[in-house]
């Protein structure tokens, strides 16, 4: 009985579709400052695809959608002053959804860097993937609400001074 059902939660588990592939944080001139993955992919593939999404979403106009195809995922992305935030996702998921999610990202780094900027996330990398593990965890999100999301970052701020 409690096998069976450990063995249907393993069995779960392997077949579940990660929501999210990767999160870049990228600015105008195509660097890239943040590259955060959840499924795994070589160090080639990343340079790669790095390359190709960067490329396509530095080359649309502000009037076109945030919303890219590419190989079998969507890139959804926003840019907010210098930075784009570029999102891949599975084919099924909610495009609008993610857009949320970049904003409540945005909002969330805003809070902690003070009106955060490209030199906040490169000086503060560690802190920047500490946030975004705190939202996304393999893939999935789980949360989105900032002072959740900031409290264990803070306490160790203050336990480190």
């Amino acid at each position: 009985s409690s096998r069976v059902l450990w063995t249907l939660a393993v069995t779960q588990l392997k077949h579940a579709e990660t929501m999210i592939r990767f999160i870049l944080l990228v600015n105008k001139q195509g660097q890239t400052r943040l590259a955060e993955y959840f499924v795994p992919t070589s160090l080639d593939e990343r340079c790669a695809l790095e390359g190709e999404i960067i490329r396509k979403c530095l080359q649309r106009r502000e009037d076109q959608c945030s919303f890219i195809e590419h190989l079998n995922y969507k890139v959804i992305y926003r840019r907010y002053a210098s930075l784009f935030f570029i999102v891949g996702v599975d084919n099924d998921e909610n495009e609008l959804a993610i857009l949320e999610f970049i904003h409540a990202l945005v909002e969330t780094y805003d809070r902690y860097f003070e009106n955060v900027c490209e030199l906040d996330i490169m000086f503060n990398l560690e802190k920047a993937h500490f946030i975004v593990e705190e939202m996304v965890l393999n893939g999935n999100l789980v949360d989105m609400n900032k002072t959740n999301v900031l409290t264990p970052i803070t306490l160790l701020d203050k336990a480190s001074s």
